[in-house]
């Protein structure tokens, strides 16, 4: 990944619990704010998802985009822009670490668009990202619990 902006959270449930939500990208425009859909388009022998195509609308960028999932073990996904509109890239990993009963998750992200941004609103603009998706996982982990 190129340059890149990581956040971690703290979430009351296992690492099995929180892969679970992460992997269930159907439900993700009930938590993931901005996803208005997210449909699977192909699947690994296992069940997980390999390709998702994702609709986004976060003022100002509205944009269709499919990303491809590598899936390493239970506690790590990474995921990598395949085709967008607005986005040139968008390169990001979830890594889980079990802490007994509570999962700390670290965000990685790397993005890009199509319209030049200066590297410090870029940055901003993925801190944004990462803290907002974070605390929707949260969310949506430890209500199901």
């Amino acid at each position: 990944m190129a340059e890149q902006t990581t956040s971690s959270i703290v979430i009351e449930a296992s690492p099995a619990a929180v892969m679970d939500v992460i992997a269930d990208f159907a439900s993700y425009p009930t938590w993931a704010k901005g996803v208005k859909t997210a449909e699977v388009h192909g699947t690994t022998p296992e069940g997980r998802a390999e390709r998702v195509a994702f609709r986004l609308e976060v003022p100002p960028i509205k944009d269709s985009y499919t990303l491809a999932y590598t899936w390493q073990g239970d506690d790590q996904v990474t995921w990598t822009l395949v085709e967008a509109g607005m986005l040139t890239a968008l390169d990001g990993a979830y890594v889980l670490r079990d802490l007994g009963g509570r999962t700390e998750v670290t965000y990685r992200l790397a993005l890009d668009v199509s319209v030049p941004l200066i590297g410090m609103l870029k940055r901003k603009g993925e801190k944004m990202l990462i803290d907002t998706a974070l605390k929707g996982l949260k969310t949506r982990v430890e209500s199901l619990a």
